[in-house]
């Protein structure tokens, strides 16, 4: 039997450096992008703009590796969200209140006053959240395959199509300790298959997939971090049946006024077009672009686009 991985296992090496950072009661791990690969390197961190990548199901901060080297004019940091990676794993906090309170408080923690979020699946909830729910701390949003929650809901609920590529694996995971085995066993084989569905077949057969594979496999076998990962898949779909989860969706119930990108992998089959375009009546201004080829996960898939619209829309807010 492989004994389950050192939390240490997530401090890989590169252009960056890792902190540990207090905000919200608890530990995270961050990841910030070595200031001196910008072109800017006279400006003190504190004064560039806070850019914040959050990543999804079943990753850590490494999943935005790509963006960590190649957005260029701002302080980039990459989150190991509650209860993955290197971050403290509570037994409780994986709601949409407390999520959207972790990223508020991060930016304080890490001396800034407002932030532009960027992310991916359940990060990009964690988006859409602290923007409703904390609109001071954050000056922009650009999401990854994470549509508007109200819209996701409704197409899934609606839409045979979005409701088969999204319920029975959300189904599955309420149910108690099972879904940690499965996902665990084998040296976490079946997240691999996860997220190979999930993924573009070109995307697969590339040294850069087999590089994440191995990380990630490694990532989710930390003690606690299966168990907190889904987590916040049992609030989501538990907290619709419950008065919480219905105060949540009215709060979540507003259009918002600040600049909104979403990025959408045009192969993408856990995420589909349907709900996407519903997320349109709670961002009216947002600008919707499709990545081609790429699937559930753009930032990684197709990172020299992704990079380009991120690196316009974050140019954009600086001007």
């Amino acid at each position: 039997m492989v004994a389950p991985p050192d939390p240490s296992a997530v401090r890989l090496g590169g252009p960056w450096r890792h902190l540990d950072v207090h905000a919200n009661g608890i530990r995270f791990h961050v990841v910030e992008a070595d200031p001196l690969t910008d072109a800017d390197t006279a400006v003190a961190p504190t004064d560039r703009p806070l850019v914040i990548l959050l990543h999804g199901f079943g990753g850590f901060w490494w999943s935005w590796r790509h963006q960590l080297r190649g957005l260029t004019g701002a302080r980039v940091v990459a989150v190991d969200l509650r209860g993955y990676g290197g971050s403290d794993k509570p037994p409780r906090g994986y709601d949409g209140w407390t999520l959207a309170g972790d990223t508020a408080g991060l930016i304080g923690a890490l001396g800034h006053t407002s932030a532009t979020l960027v992310g991916h699946a359940d990060g990009g909830l964690v988006c859409w959240a602290t923007s409703v729910l904390h609109p001071r701390r954050v000056d922009a949003i650009a999401v990854v395959s994470s549509p508007h929650p109200a819209a996701l809901k409704r197409a899934a609920l609606t839409r045979r199509d979005q409701g088969r590529a999204l319920l029975p694996t959300l189904l599955q995971h309420q149910l108690p300790r099972w879904p940690e085995h499965q996902l665990t066993r084998h040296n976490a084989r079946e997240l691999e298959a996860l997220i190979r569905h999930r993924a573009s077949p070109a995307w697969q057969q590339t040294a850069d997939f087999a590089e994440t594979i191995a990380q990630l496999r490694v990532a989710f076998r930390i003690p606690g971090a299966a168990h907190c990962a889904l987590e916040y898949e049992r609030w989501a779909v538990r907290s619709q049946l419950r008065s919480e989860g219905r105060r949540f969706m009215r709060a979540m119930d507003r259009p918002l006024t600040i600049p909104v990108l979403h990025l959408h992998g045009a192969a993408d089959p856990y995420v589909l077009a349907d709900a996407v375009t519903r997320s349109r009546r709670w961002a009216p201004h947002g600008r919707f672009v499709t990545i081609p080829g790429a699937g559930h996960f753009a930032h990684e898939e197709a990172p020299d686009a992704v990079n380009d619209q991120l690196g316009r829309f974050l140019g954009e807010l600086r001007a």
